[in-house]
Formats: C-alpha cells, structure tokens, sequence
C-alpha cells in the first residue's frame, strides 16, 4: 500500500472516530434533558404533564407463555396516557419487569419467544399510543435475590432481546433499560447501539445503619454511591450523554425507624429524632437521642445537590422511583423539573 493512500486511510478513520465521540459526548441542551418518573400500577395519584417530559409506567411483566406481556392495571395506564392530551410533548413508555417479575430467562433464551414478545411489545405501543418500551429486569444471570429463573447465558441473551426490540419497535419510539448501580449485569458496549438511554437505579445502595442514595461515599456509606455508579456505567460503555439518573422518593433505614418511608411522610420528623447532614455523601438523615443513624432519605438540598451534578457532568437527565412519594406541594418533582428550566 503508498505511503499517501495509508496516510489518507488513517486520517479517514480518525475523522469518523473523533465524529463519533465528538457526537457520544455533545453537551445536552436543557430542552432535551429526560425528566422522567416512575408511576405505579397500585397507586392512584395521577402525575402532573406538565412538570415531567416522561412517565414509566409500571409494570409490564413477561407472560409465563414467554410470548407477549401482561399488564397490571391496564385501565390506570390508559388513563396516563390520556395525560398526552393536556400536554402532547409528554411521553408515556411501559416498563415490563421490577423486582421479582420473572420469566425473562426463558423468553430471552429463545429466538421464537424473543421475537414473539418484541412483536407483542410493537402491538401495544401501536393500540395503546406508548411512546416505548423500558426494560426493568432485575438482574440478567443473577436471578438469586428475586426469587427468578435465571441463566449464566442472560447476559448475551440480554443482548439479543434488545436487538430484536430495536428491529420490533423502529427507530421513532423509545427503548430504554433499568440498570442496577453495578454495570455489570449488562454488556452496555454492545446494547447501546440499540438502546436509546439507561435509567439508572441510583438508589436501594444501603440499607440498615447506611445510607441508599448517597451523592458521595462517606462513612456512612456501602460499596456504592450514586457518584461511583455513574462513572463504571460510563467506562462499562455507555456515554454520559445517555444516563438517566435515578434518586428515591423515599427513604430506607434501621427497624427502630417507624414513621412513613415516603418524602411524604417524613416532614415533620418526630419529636424522638434529629435531621443532620452529612456534608461529604451530600445526603440528609435522621438520629435517635443516643446519636445513632436510624434513617437516611433524599429531600430538598439533596436533591437540588444531584440536579447540579447532572448539569456539570453531562448527564441526560433524571428518573425518580416513585412519583407517589412526592408531598403534596410536589417538592421533589419541581427540583427535578428544574433541570429544563
């Protein structure tokens, strides 16, 4: 091969890799940030349209045909779907999983079954006006702690399902997928190229004594912090520009905490507790007359602290789990809607 025709390849290649990063990693702009949130099928709060440009629904569940998907509490979705007409920019996607929703395994082990349930996923986007499909399982080759079936082959299995999705759904509507705080679940190197974005579960990170949805580790923290969780997603592959990041309305803690677990709940704290501040993991949490950690939580400060990282660090936007345990001023939703403002 001349010298010139190798040179002129090289610079070729070069153009297109730096073109691909350049793209992966352009600044989101606030129009097109993801304020999504996740709303139930066993509640009955209606989330405001205007506040949120996504609601995941949930849940879908993989039938135990392996073949299509069954949906609780059909006539609630209808309903938020109903919402497009006060606001047509809203987007209303059906997540199919949650913790203990099973059957992926095997649907997701067959060509047949994967490309039955694809084709069933279409159907319903089509009949039922859904701007997508979110895959929540929980977790592909660790079904241990859901109690589900699962197999060393989920993982590549994983994979294929997107795939097929992809190919079911077209290009215009959503396909997106729930990952854990640990990336390695998923191989997100090659799923991204049919995925449009990942939901982060950036909380349930602790639990006891420690806190679940720290920004930053501290020693009141475990193995994972939101912060952490963010950066293996995007050195296991998946570019900033395309995370979800997840925060709880609620809260978690030790047995002694007895008041409601909801951000609803938790104002005002109970005479029996103090609310501190830990300055380092940049989360609130409250502690008994003997000092101990009973209870950590997200509130406002904390919140508004993650929108900030958002912003600074690229990210496309964020998700909340669930929108029911918001307060009645909707004090969490308006911080998130914050990040479009």
């Amino acid at each position: 091969m001349k010298k010139s025709l190798f040179l002129s390849l090289v610079a070729l290649v070069t153009l297109q890799f730096t073109a691909l990063s350049k793209n992966e990693n352009t600044e989101v702009k606030a129009s097109d940030r993801v304020v999504a949130s996740y709303v139930t099928s066993w509640t009955e709060v209606m989330p405001d349209p205007f506040l949120l440009t996504q609601v995941n629904y949930a849940f879908g569940h993989v039938k135990t045909t392996f073949d299509g998907v069954r949906i609780d509490n059909i006539q609630r979705l209808k309903d938020i779907v109903a919402l497009k007409k006060q606001n047509p920019e809203l987007k209303v996607v059906l997540s199919v999983g949650g913790w203990g929703s099973g059957n992926f395994s095997e649907m997701a082990a067959d060509a047949g079954y994967r490309k039955s349930f694809s084709k069933d996923c279409a159907r319903l986007c089509k009949e039922l006006d859904l701007d997508g499909i979110d895959i929540d399982w929980e977790y592909p080759g660790n079904g241990d702690g859901a109690h589900i079936s699962w197999s060393p082959d989920d993982k590549g299995n994983f994979t294929l399902l997107m795939k097929d999705l992809r190919k079911a759904l077209g290009k215009k509507r959503l396909l997106t997928l729930a990952s854990c705080c640990d990336p390695c679940y998923i191989d997100f190197k090659a799923v991204m190229a049919y995925v449009d974005y990942v939901n982060l579960m950036t909380y349930d990170m602790g639990s006891g004594n420690k806190f679940h949805c720290a920004l930053y580790p501290s020693e009141n923290t475990r193995e994972w912090t939101t912060d952490r969780s963010v950066k293996a997603h995007i050195e296991a592959g998946v570019p900033a520009g395309r995370i979800v990041m997840g925060v709880p309305f609620y809260g978690k803690g030790t047995r002694e905490y007895k008041g409601g677990h909801d951000f609803a709940k938790i104002y005002p704290v109970p005479a029996q507790y103090t609310e501190k501040w830990d300055d380092t993991a940049k989360v609130p949490y409250l502690v008994n007359d003997k000092g101990e950690f009973i209870f950590g939580f997200e509130n406002a400060e904390s919140l508004s602290i993650k929108t900030e990282y958002i912003i600074e660090n690229g990210l496309l936007g964020i998700m909340n789990w669930e929108y029911a345990g918001d307060d009645a001023a909707l004090t969490l939703t308006r911080i998130m809607h914050s990040i479009i403002e």
